[in-house]
């Protein structure tokens, strides 16, 4: 009979140690969502151009991640809904205006180098081109003015195309 008792022991003491690990795998550990959330802001960065999307996805699967690693514990219901309510908060607030600055579609941004200023090393005639550095590149300039440009004046970029630049002194 006892040793019947020291058998069923170990068998209580596994029975309750398989119980905590069941109770507390009903929330997912912080470390799950880290990851998650570092899955969903690589794609978004190295793969998938979503606008944004799952860069905010990512963020909010991390911070519920934080939550856990701060010790605030949650039912695995709760995370998913802490999730959600971050996602949509954090993209409605902020993708907008960040996609935007990162786009470069923001007020006041010029895109390419029309309106710049480049000097010309030697005379150039006009319709005729020649190479100077801009930038720190070497790019075909191209007199698309009426006169003649002379050595070492600075003038107005008016387009570009590819590696060429099209410049005139006429203002």
């Amino acid at each position: 009979m006892p040793a019947q008792q020291e058998n069923s022991e170990p068998n209580s003491l596994l029975a309750g140690y398989y119980q905590r690990v069941l109770e507390e795998e009903k929330a997912m550990t912080w470390w799950a969502w880290m990851i998650f959330g570092a899955f969903l802001f690589g794609a978004e960065l190295l793969a998938i151009d979503a606008q944004f999307y799952l860069v905010f996805l990512g963020i909010s699967a991390a911070l519920v991640g934080v939550l856990g690693l701060l010790g605030i514990t949650m039912p695995e219901w709760v995370q998913w809904l802490v999730f959600a309510s971050l996602s949509l908060i954090s993209m409605f607030t902020f993708r907008r205006a960040l996609y935007a600055k990162i786009r470069g579609n923001v007020p006041g941004f010029r895109e390419g180098v029309a309106g710049e200023f480049v000097e010309i090393p030697s005379n150039l005639e006009a319709g005729k081109s020649l190479r100077t550095s801009f930038r720190g590149s070497n790019w075909t300039v191209v007199n698309a003015g009426t006169s003649r440009i002379e050595g070492g004046e600075r003038v107005s970029i008016i387009r570009s195309e590819g590696l060429t630049l099209y410049v005139s002194n006429n203002q």
